[in-house]
Formats: structure tokens, sequence, C-alpha cells
């Protein structure tokens, strides 16, 4: 399940953002009751891309802003408690990292879901069943 973290220089202090992939990871399993699953845990990646505020955009307009977006199999983040849930959260863990200073307007979360059956884990394309049942298995 790959988080990607984009973000404008300076909104989070340097270092930090080790510990926002962290938090947005825990927040993400803790929505899905998979907290310290053995098999989905490790298969939660990440990278993240700081980018210079000539490069960041709002309405067209050069804007700071933050962008978490998870791509995953549809049945994740498949009721609306939640989206709301995780939503919420991950928007005050990144405003809450900022110092406070990173308009909650300016934090954008975005999912989107593989086409089932294109799903990679351990080197084998997997179907929503399939993954499912190795999920169940840590």
């Amino acid at each position: 399940m790959p988080l990607t973290l984009t973000l404008t220089e300076g909104i989070l202090p340097i270092g930090t953002e080790q510990q926002a992939v962290m938090r947005l990871t825990e927040a993400m399993l803790k929505w899905h009751g998979l907290t310290g699953n053995t098999v989905m845990t490790p298969n939660v990646t990440a990278t993240v891309h700081v980018l210079p505020k000539a490069s960041t955009f709002s309405g067209g307009k050069e804007c700071a802003g933050v962008w978490v977006e998870w791509k995953v199999p549809s049945f994740a983040f498949n009721s609306r408690e939640i989206q709301q849930g995780y939503f919420k959260e991950a928007t005050e863990i990144i405003h809450e990292l900022s110092g406070s200073q990173q308009p909650k307007a300016q934090i954008y979360i975005n999912v989107v879901h593989a086409v089932d059956g294109a799903w990679n884990l351990d080197g084998q394309a997997m179907t929503n069943e399939e993954l499912g049942q190795a999920i169940s298995q840590g």
C-alpha cells in the first residue's frame, strides 16, 4: 500500500518527514483494524517528495501545500467512517508537525484504488480475495 507524501519545502521542519510517514502509516493501519498485522505492516511503503514552492500549485497559482496519496486495493478506505476518520487524523498529523502553521485547507488527501488482480505482494499479482487471505494470516 504505497503512500506518496508530497509537500512544499519548509512546511515540515527538516528531519520530520520520517515521523510524518510513520504516523500516517500507523493511522492508516489503525483505521483499517490492521495495527500490528505482520503481513500488511511491511507492505505499507512510502516515498516523500519535497518540492520548491515554485513547483506546487493550487488553482494554478503557487501555494505551499501537502499532498497525501494512498494507492490501495479497492477494499481499503471503503467505508465513510474510515475515510472521514483517517482524513481528519492525517490532516491533524501534518498540521501538528508543521507547528500548526500549515493551513488545514492546504492539506490535500486522496486515495487511488488498484484494479482487482493488479496488486503485488511478494512478487505475485494478487486479487482482492487472495490479498485478503494473505492479510488474514498476519
